[in-house]
């Protein structure tokens, strides 16, 4: 069953965030990652709108998924969005629906 990140970001330093953003798409690509949304136009129907990025990534399964945000590769990557450069969320969640009916 596949697995998707669920990401919501707040970038806060464009230029530094971007060196996060040029080596991510070849760690999701090792571990089956398919980016079905990226960024692009929005509309926030409710909440608060903080977040102005947002990103959706599909894997093959919730254990790919996973062990892509902990591998190495990624955990490096990562480090160029902290410290300010950015406000970042992601969640990881089984697709399918767990709903009882």
């Amino acid at each position: 069953m596949p697995a998707y990140w669920l990401a919501r970001a707040k970038v806060n330093d464009p230029v530094e965030y971007k060196r996060y953003t040029d080596l991510v798409p070849d760690i999701l690509d090792r571990f089956g990652g398919k980016v079905l949304a990226r960024g692009g136009h929005h509309e926030h129907l409710d909440g608060g709108g903080f977040y102005h990025r947002h990103i959706v990534v599909e894997f093959p399964t919730f254990d790919d998924a996973v062990a892509c945000y902990r591998s190495q590769e990624y955990q490096d990557a990562r480090k160029f969005r902290l410290n300010g450069v950015g406000n970042n969320e992601l969640v990881i969640v089984e697709g399918g629906d767990a709903t009882p009916r």
